[in-house]
């Protein structure tokens, strides 16, 4: 178990990695995002990205399923009250496999409750090629290890 302790500044979590497939893009986008280019692979051929690509709250949802998995389920995590910015700054599309990783920007003890700390994070994930292809600021509150 991870504790608000385990997070100094400069800390780097790898989050492993996840394959994306067409179907997979198109089911999500199908639900919660269906522009073409996300549902359509026939038109998306004609768009601006040349073929099908994820969109960029599926690419967030896949981020938020690799830090999940690796970390955050491992830790005394109490909450979030949201992340600052997200930014998209290359598609993703059939095929690509992802890799995540967490870095610890800020941590510092909650003036309010002694109980936890809060951490501000620097969420990225690259693809095969080792491209930089989405990053996440967040805030995270999390439990200490003494009370």
């Amino acid at each position: 178990m991870y504790y608000f302790e385990d997070f100094p500044v400069g800390a780097a979590f790898d989050l492993g990695t996840i394959t994306v497939t067409e179907e997979e893009i198109i089911s999500y986008a199908r639900q919660f995002d269906p522009q073409y280019f996300h549902v359509d692979p026939e038109r998306a051929r004609d768009s601006i990205f040349g073929g099908l690509v994820a969109s960029g709250w599926h690419s967030t949802a896949l981020f938020m399923r690799l830090f999940v998995d690796t970390l955050l389920s491992q830790t005394d995590s109490i909450a979030s009250p949201g992340v600052d910015e997200v930014r998209w700054l290359r598609p993703i599309r059939p095929g690509d496999t992802l890799r995540g990783r967490f870095t610890v920007i800020a941590a510092s003890p909650s003036k309010s409750r002694p109980t936890m700390g809060v951490i501000r994070s620097r969420g990225e994930m690259f693809n095969q090629q080792d491209e930089l292809v989405m990053t996440i600021a967040g805030v995270h509150f999390m439990g200490c290890r003494v009370q």
